[in-house]
């Protein structure tokens, strides 16, 4: 393909992702320097993934997209806005609801984006054999595969990766999610873009937990985002309290952000938020059994983590709330088959109950409580 047809052929791709509501359309080369490498194994090997083994399983194929596909020349990165049109944190001080982060208030967007992904890809073969190139190929990716999808957006010039971490975008601001085609065809590429954090730390400071070692590094082992989803046992102590009512992720660091003032709210509805998830009673999660919290989450990127492990989040809230009104949901999940809920409700218990009430049921609980760390909860809640 001559310079020209390819630059013609990136045109008509950009303008088809536009018809098809992607908010930016951009091309990187197939590679990625070595810092990116060296990075992320640094990162693996201070532990900062946490439990997310599939990091390390995976970081000889994550490092550079052609160990993922060799025959890969260009990278088409898209993003698509979420922006939310309320104030992402409106409810953290309203301590009888519960806080979501905004990507999970709406549709799963691996199901909003994968159809029409797919369909740029075929809309870009089928223009590139029309234009005498017969043996293009593509593969698309939402999430799904060890693509490093932050480094590959900013060397397309999507965004830059602030010192939070996340892509930052001069038109989108902090909310968007992303997604590539891999191609064999060669498209012109596209500028990098830059840093633009300068001496701004509002992210840095924003985070309740304090999970950003140094600018541009992140232990996920502190981020409430990673405690609350990928995290599969006990929340550690020492976070709960900072957790306050976030039950399903983190936005503080990303609202932080300066530049989300250009961006604007997003115009996908299927990416704008639910009315029951924009602030939810913790009193009616509480009461969630698993066929409840499976149609309540249906179609949510909630349901991944399971019940257990969101009733869990839901008691820490309910903890930190000073309502007293919940005790007897709380109460009631100290007799949960799960022994990661049995252990939250018995720390919710004793942020909430006199300790007279918690002495009693402590005493009843001891003689039929059989799991090791729910026994540690009991004794570290009457100290």
């Amino acid at each position: 393909m001559t310079p020209r047809a390819a630059a013609r052929l990136k045109d008509a791709l950009q303008e088809r992702a536009r018809e098809l509501r992607f908010d930016l359309c951009r091309v990187a080369p197939a590679g990625l320097g070595p810092q990116h490498g060296e990075n992320l194994r640094a990162y693996v090997a201070k532990g900062h993934h946490g439990t997310m083994a599939w990091m390390e399983e995976t970081l000889a194929r994550r490092q550079h997209p052609q160990a993922i596909w060799p025959d890969a020349r260009s990278v088409i990165v898209l993003a698509i806005s979420y922006t939310p049109g309320v104030a992402p944190n409106a409810h953290l001080s309203s301590r009888d609801r519960a806080t979501i982060s905004v990507y999970a208030r709406h549709r799963d967007y691996h199901d909003v984006v994968k159809g029409r992904l797919k369909e740029l890809a075929q809309f870009l073969l089928s223009r590139a054999r029309a234009a005498g190139c017969e043996d293009g190929e593509v593969k698309v990716f939402v999430d799904t595969a060890p693509v490093m999808e932050k480094p590959l957006g900013e060397q397309a010039g999507v965004g830059w990766q602030g010192k939070h971490t996340n892509l930052v975008s001069r038109d989108l601001g902090s909310w968007f999610f992303l997604a590539e085609i891999f191609t064999t065809l060669d498209l012109p590429a596209d500028d990098a873009e830059v840093d633009h954090c300068g001496s701004c730390r509002a992210c840095l400071d924003a985070c309740p937990t304090k999970a950003f070692p140094a600018p541009y590094q992140l232990d996920a082992r502190r981020c409430i985002s990673y405690l609350t989803i990928e995290h599969k046992g006990p929340v550690p102590h020492e976070f709960r309290k900072a957790m306050g009512n976030r039950i399903y992720g983190c936005d503080d660091c990303l609202a932080a952000c300066p530049w989300n003032k250009f961006a604007v709210e997003a115009r996908e509805a299927k990416l704008q938020a639910r009315d029951d998830l924009l602030a939810p009673r913790l009193a009616d999660l509480l009461k969630l059994d698993d066929a409840a919290f499976r149609a309540l989450f249906s179609g949510s990127p909630i349901k991944r983590i399971g019940r257990d492990r969101f009733i869990r989040n839901v008691l820490i809230a309910a903890g930190n709330s000073a309502d007293r009104s919940l005790l007897p949901d709380v109460e009631r999940l100290l007799h949960d088959p799960a022994p990661v809920v049995r252990g939250a409700a018995v720390w919710a218990l004793s942020q909430l109950a006199t300790p007279d009430r918690f002495a009693q049921l402590q005493a009843a609980a001891k003689p039929r409580e059989g799991d090791p760390q729910v026994l540690e909860e009991w004794a570290a809640g009457s100290v």
